[in-house]
C-alpha cells in the first residue's frame, strides 16, 4: 500500500532528526573528548620545552632573579607549573599568560592580564590570579570544586616552589564579577594586601553561566634544589 504524502513527510522528518542527533552526539564527543586530547598533547609538548629551558643550573640562593624572567610577563612557553595535591599526586598544569580562549584552549592555566594584572609569585604583594577550563580543551580545573580549606596548592618556577594554603571558596558568582581577581578580593575574607593566589573556572559543569573562585594565601617559599626531593606538600 502506498504511503500518503503526510506519512512520507513524517518519515523524512524522522530521518532528519536521527541524523541531527548523530551529528550533535559527534559534536559533543569532539567538544568533551577530542579537544582534551589535542590540548593535552600541545600542553605536554610546551611543558617539556619549559623544563628543558630550565635545565641550566638554577641561580644561587640570594642572587637576583634574571631580568629576563622578572620582566618578560609573556614568557614564551610558560611561567611555571601549578600543582594541586588534592586533585592527584601527578596533577600538573602549565601556567601561561592570558585568559583569552586562544590561551586557555591550549590546555593550560592562564594568568589574568585584565582588568587586574596577576602579581607574579616572586614579586611584591598582590594576587596571582589564574583561570582554566572546567570542560573541554584539557579541562584542567574540572575538579576544582573538590578543594577544601587547608588544602595546599603549589606554584613551581625554575628557582622556587611557592606553597599556598586554601582559605576560602566562592561556589558561584557572576562571570562579570571581576572583583574575584582584585589584589585584595572583596569576598575572599582578606582585609589587607598580601601574597594571594586565586583559581577561577566556569560553573556549573558543562556551562559557562557562572564562575567559581578559590582563594589561597602564601604559606612558604622553598628554593628549588634539583638534587633533592620535592617539597613535602608534593610527596
Amino acid at each position: 500500500m502506498m504511503s500518503s504524502p503526510t506519512q512520507r513527510a513524517l518519515g523524512l522528518l524522522g530521518e532528519l532528526m536521527i541524523t541531527a542527533g548523530v551529528l550533535l552526539g559527534l559534536f559533543v564527543v569532539y567538544s568533551l573528548w577530542w579537544t582534551d586530547v589535542v590540548a593535552d598533547r600541545g600542553a605536554d609538548a610546551a611543558a617539556a620545552r619549559v623544563r628543558q629551558s630550565w635545565g641550566a643550573p638554577p641561580r644561587a640562593p640570594g642572587s637576583p632573579r634574571p631580568a629576563a624572567v622578572a620582566r618578560d610577563y609573556r614568557a614564551a612557553d610558560g611561567l611555571g607549573f601549578l600543582h594541586i595535591p588534592r586533585l592527584g599526586r601527578d596533577f600538573q598544569v602549565l601556567i601561561r599568560t592570558g585568559t583569552d580562549l586562544d590561551v586557555l584552549n591550549q590546555g593550560v592555566a592562564g594568568a589574568y592580564t585584565e582588568p587586574y594584572r596577576a602579581a607574579m609569585p616572586w614579586g611584591g604583594d598582590g594576587n596571582f590570579a589564574l583561570a582554566a577550563h572546567r570542560d573541554g580543551h584539557g579541562a584542567k580545573f574540572h575538579d576544582l570544586p573538590e578543594l577544601r580549606r587547608g588544602d595546599k596548592v603549589v606554584v613551581e618556577t625554575r628557582d622556587d616552589w611557592y606553597v599556598y594554603t586554601v582559605d576560602r571558596t566562592l561556589e558561584r558568582t557572576s562571570k562579570y564579577d571581576v572583583g574575584v581577581t582584585a589584589p585584595v578580593p572583596p569576598e575572599s575574607g582578606y582585609t589587607r594586601p598580601g601574597h594571594y593566589l586565586t583559581l577561577t573556572t566556569c560553573t556549573p559543569v558543562f556551562t559557562s553561566r557562572y564562575r567559581m573562585a578559590v582563594w589561597a594565601s602564601l604559606t612558604r617559599t622553598v628554593p628549588v634544589d634539583r638534587a633533592r626531593d620535592l617539597p613535602s606538600e608534593l610527596r
